[in-house]
């Protein structure tokens, strides 16, 4: 039986096409839209929380869109082990939710970035990696203006000590050089998940590199993943 793809809108979500279209179009996966006021995940196998600028990012990215009552079924999905990928402003509400650590400045420029990124993978050992070796670089588009990855040292050393950076912003080459952390983020960090490695938070979008006429299909990789990856359970 096919996996069941979520994909959560919320008001002010713009991504959330791009991330249908991704999946069921190209992928050809089960995908469906849920309301931000459902609450009913039962036939849900992973769940997306797609970028936009949820409640127009009012407070704090992320702030308004965490207290919707699809996020209590979202985190009653995740503590159960459901898969649960956030990109972008999804990854905002991800950390304002706390099912991820820390938390999102304004990028060091202060500016809203719109271009292509590189990141390195750091890590195969998540569902939505597994397909990925590590130190592979992808090329994926960013479009963010709150995107700079804070956290305290303790946490820092707990996420390098449990393999939970998942992705790092690079240069072609694969190089962390000061000039490819286009955000200030700590540690380069582009993408992390939880311990339990269900939940996966990244800033740049995958879901909008993946037919190569856009620039780059690297985002199938993630995908394919985790398609391998459900069709294996």
């Amino acid at each position: 039986m096919s996996a069941n793809f979520g994909v959560i809108v919320f008001p002010g979500s713009n991504c959330d096409h791009d991330a249908y279209h991704a999946l069921a179009h190209v992928m050809n996966a089960n995908a469906q839209f849920i309301w931000h006021k459902d609450t009913d995940l039962s036939d849900i196998d992973l769940l997306l929380v797609p970028g936009g600028f949820s409640y127009g990012d009012y407070l704090r990215s992320g702030a308004i869109a965490r207290f919707s009552p699809i996020m209590q079924s979202v985190t009653e999905f995740a503590h159960k082990g459901g898969p649960v990928l956030g990109i972008c402003n999804g990854f905002q509400i991800l950390l304002e939710a706390g099912l991820l650590p820390g938390a999102m400045l304004h990028n060091e420029q202060l500016r809203f970035i719109c271009k292509q990124s590189y990141l390195r993978c750091e890590t195969s050992n998540t569902l939505f990696t597994r397909m990925i070796e590590p130190g592979e670089v992808l090329q994926l588009p960013v479009a963010h203006g709150e995107g700079n990855y804070v956290t305290d040292s303790d946490q820092l050393k707990k996420l390098q000590d449990n393999d939970q950076i998942v992705f790092r912003y690079c240069n072609r080459e694969g190089k962390t050089t000061p000039e490819s952390n286009i955000n200030g983020s700590i540690d380069h960090i582009a993408g992390i998940c939880n311990q339990q490695r269900n939940v996966l938070g990244m800033m740049p979008h995958p879901e909008r590199a993946v037919e190569s006429i856009l620039g780059s299909d690297d985002g199938k990789r993630i995908f394919e993943s985790a398609l391998q990856e459900l069709a294996a359970v």
